[in-house]
């Protein structure tokens, strides 16, 4: 079971390419208006990352920077440099074509990609917004093959082929998990406490992995701390302070998100959908489903058909 990837295609993670920029010279672009995370891969030449209240940031070529959703920050050749407003049609078109977005008064020596990442934010299983505000894994930390699929990207962009839509969007998945994985391998601490705290922990690790595989089961703390060769009272102590919820509390959530996602996704009745989540009484899943989601399943599967 691998708990992540299912986590990441549940609450609906998507990336898309925000941008494509070519800039030399004097230069900077003001990044304010991205709706999830934005990360940027510098595939050549350097750039300097500002954002308020922090040290400025240096990018060298293979470098890549993940910013949580809402941090406003500006990507330029000197931390001095004021950010220039660019043409919204252009930019939009730009990014709808994938044609590089020119900057600076210079010949071109930079060159950088953004990419958006978003997810379903009523999901409440999260792993994007787990993530602390800056995430940089620089060129030669990254997890093995990082600076390849880095260059890949830059490539991909810069000479589209037959068939590179689906390069792209196969690549920008790519990204996302190498570099939660250079940074899960050197940052356990600051995992502590949410959602990405299992990692750190195989007791706890071990049992999410049996909770994802068989959310219908009815499980307690006793019987998920059997199962997993454990005490009771160590699984109590550790899947809190991995996770920051008590098993029984994460398994609830759990239920919901994925009840969400066939209720958007699917047109499995009420039912089956509570039935496959551990719930043979429809009564208790609608008030369990409307308790976390804020409707009945009925009027939430309505209103994302609406959407």
């Amino acid at each position: 079971m691998d708990v992540v990837a299912e986590v990441l295609e549940v609450s609906g993670v998507t990336g898309t390419i925000g941008a494509r920029i070519e800039a030399g010279g004097t230069w900077a672009l003001l990044n304010d208006d991205y709706p999830g995370a934005a990360l940027h891969a510098i595939t050549a030449g350097s750039a300097w990352l500002t954002r308020s209240g922090h040290e400025p940031l240096e990018l060298l070529a293979g470098d890549v920077v993940l910013l949580a959703a809402g941090i406003p920050h500006t990507l330029g050749d000197d931390p001095r440099s004021l950010p220039v407003v660019c043409d919204p049609v252009a930019l939009a078109e730009a990014r709808r074509t994938g044609a590089a977005i020119r900057l600076g008064d210079g010949v071109p020596r930079t060159r950088a990609v953004t990419i958006q990442y978003d997810c379903d934010h009523t999901a409440r299983t999260q792993l994007l917004f787990t993530l602390p505000e800056l995430i940089h894994v620089r060129a030669d930390a990254g997890a093995a093959g990082f600076d390849d699929t880095v260059r890949m990207l830059g490539r991909e962009l810069a000479d589209p082929q037959i068939a590179s839509t689906a390069v792209l969007n196969s690549l920008v998945d790519v990204v996302m998990i190498q570099v939660l994985r250079a940074w899960l391998s050197t940052r356990p601490a600051e995992q502590r406490g949410t959602w990405l705290g299992m990692l750190d922990d195989p007791i706890v690790r071990n049992a999410l992995e049996h909770l994802h595989a068989d959310p219908a089961r009815p499980w307690t703390t006793a019987s998920l701390a059997t199962a997993i060769a454990v005490s009771r009272a160590t699984l109590s102590r550790r899947f809190p302070a991995a996770v920051g919820q008590s098993p029984g509390a994460y398994l609830t959530q759990w239920r919901m998100d994925l009840a969400a996602a066939r209720l958007r996704r699917t047109r499995q009745s009420v039912e089956s959908i509570a039935a496959a989540v551990g719930y043979q009484s429809v009564p208790a899943f609608s008030r369990a489903f409307t308790r976390s989601h804020g409707a009945a399943p009925g009027r939430y599967r309505s209103s994302a058909t609406e959407r």
